[in-house]
């Protein structure tokens, strides 16, 4: 925990106290107990700790922007606890206290090398502010904890290796070293020890982060093309690219698009299925190459012609994205939504997005830091937008809704996929079971649904495994059954997808075997000799 003005005894002892007091509060809400809502409610105090112990935090506007945005997926957490959120908050906290000693206008690669030099540093830390501690102390009147070590080191060591041998060749003093029994530690000692140390690592990044003033510079994107690659091969190049492509579109529009017959045994599902991620990998190549071969500043990019080729050709490619969206969306009206597959759909619209923004740094002449802060913009807010909205919940919803047995246009139902989504396919349940036409379909999703709703209320029973937004579904049930109560469904085991299972077959009975009557051979009577 170095930082580069010295150490000043109040604040340094006071960051001591207050990291050691986040570590015992996150021992005791998270070390094998169940989380939820607590997550969030830890997380916020942790922020307004740091904002205590570093008050100089809040006069930087970078900083209380990046507090600000901490203090909200803290909030999301107390509603949704999950990964993406808490790495979220932890990114905010950390650029919240970096910002102090960074000036304005920082690009992102440098603060990724920030990041990367504190989370790497960071578990010296400690040992680096003992270190610096003592060396500090060394120059005041007193005895250095250094100064202490150097002086027992040697007489404890050899004091332990002469004790050693004697107990070999005493018993006396064998047998009172026998006698000395320290405590081996258990299992969920050392558990707790690797949890503390970890925690302290963590807390301590952020009440004294660690600092490094050189860091390695972006290479450059602009100047010359592709050494080798001249104009006239980047012109025909981009001829023949807008050419490729002109084909795949037009077959695209032609039949994908406007739903015409395709010629021979072809059918427009087979057609649509294939292809989608194929084409996504055919943008990617079309963006890295307009990244390398057409840098801002370059010959070849001042040209008019080729920049007009360009602008056609990623209008080209968003086609091609478009196509892949189109694809993957009559994927899912074959076979269902699922968390994946709306991953995928936000992923083809980032993808777009991003050849915009190529496009738009060759035209407007941007460097590649540009570049660079615009795309990680962009994923920091899809990131923040995937951690609030709840993927699982919207994919039920669009299942039971679509599904083919209650009249909408998709596949048959899959409440084996809805049961693995668990809590956010609850209220989407409830509404089927209320709702669909077939006895049978019902008591599958109440089967289904009595499984999901048990274990909701009893993780929310538990204060530490609380969610917010687990609350509120519970009273969305609770309001869906006040006006047509829940049924129960048929007693019985059942499948994974709610079916019950077929008794088992009787046991067999094996057959009698009559075995066939043995023919014995008489023999012929015969007279006694002399009769």
């Amino acid at each position: 925990m170095l930082q580069t003005h010295p150490f000043t005894r109040s604040s340094f002892w006071l960051k001591v106290v207050a990291g050691v007091a986040l570590v015992a509060a996150a021992d005791a809400l998270f070390f094998f107990h169940p989380v939820g809502a607590t997550v969030g409610a830890f997380a916020l105090t942790w922020a307004l700790v740091v904002a205590i112990v570093r008050p100089g935090l809040l006069k930087d506007p970078r900083a209380l922007s990046a507090m600000a945005g901490a203090a909200g997926l803290a909030v999301v957490l107390i509603d949704r606890p999950g990964v993406l959120a808490w790495l979220l908050f932890g990114l905010m906290l950390s650029l919240a206290v970096l910002s102090a000693r960074v000036r304005k206008g920082e690009p992102a690669w440098r603060w990724l090398q920030r990041l990367i030099v504190q989370s790497a540093v960071a578990f010296a830390g400690p040992a680096l502010d003992m270190i610096r501690l003592s060396r500090r102390r060394s120059r005041r009147p007193g005895v250095s904890p250094v100064a202490v070590l150097k002086v027992l080191i040697v007489p404890l060591i050899g004091g332990a290796v002469f004790l050693g041998l004697f107990a070999s060749a005493n018993p006396l003093i064998a047998g009172a070293l026998d006698s000395v029994r320290v405590p081996a530690p258990g299992f969920d000692g050392v558990q707790r020890a690797l949890w503390w140390s970890v925690a302290l690592v963590t807390v301590g990044a952020t009440l004294r982060p660690r600092w490094r003033r050189k860091l390695i510079d972006l290479p450059s994107l602009r100047g010359s093309g592709v050494p080798g690659v001249g104009a006239a091969s980047v012109t025909l190049s981009l001829i023949v690219f807008n050419a490729v492509f002109a084909l795949q579109n037009g077959l695209d529009i032609a039949f994908l698009w406007s739903g015409a017959p395709l010629p021979g045994d072809i059918g427009l599902s087979d057609y649509a299925h294939k292809g989608a991620w194929t084409l996504m990998a055919t943008a990617l190549l079309a963006g890295v190459f307009v990244l390398v071969a057409l840098r801002p500043g370059s010959e070849t990019a001042r040209k008019p012609l080729v920049r007009a080729l360009v602008i056609v050709w990623v209008g080209q490619t968003l086609l091609l994205v478009a196509s892949s969206i189109y694809r993957t969306a009559d994927y899912i009206e074959s076979y269902a939504l699922t968390r994946f597959r709306i991953a995928a759909l936000i992923w083809m619209a980032m993808v777009a997005i991003g050849l915009l923004l190529i496009c738009w740094r060759l035209i407007r002449d941007k460097d590649g830091h540009w570049l660079i802060d615009a795309n990680v913009r962009l994923v920091l807010v899809v990131l923040v937008i995937v951690s609030v909205v709840d993927l699982g919940a919207v994919a039920a919803w669009w299942n039971v809704r679509h599904a083919r047995e209650v009249g909408g246009r998709g596949v048959e139902l899959d409440l084996g996929y809805l049961r693995t989504l668990g809590a956010p396919a609850l209220v989407s349940l409830v509404e089927l079971e209320q709702t669909a036409p077939d006895p049978g379909l019902r008591d599958r999703a109440a089967a289904v649904r009595a499984e999901i709703h048990a274990q909701v209320r009893a993780e929310q029973a538990d204060w530490r495994s609380w969610t917010w937004r687990d609350a509120r579904r519970l009273d969305r049930v609770d309001r869906l059954a006040a006006g047509r109560p829940l049924a129960r469904p048929t007693p019985g085991p059942r499948e994974w997808d709610g079916r019950l299972r077929p008794p088992p077959p009787p046991p067999a009975i094996a057959p009698v075997v009559v075995s066939a009557p043995v023919a014995y051979e008489v023999a012929p009577l015969t007279s006694p000799p002399g009769v």
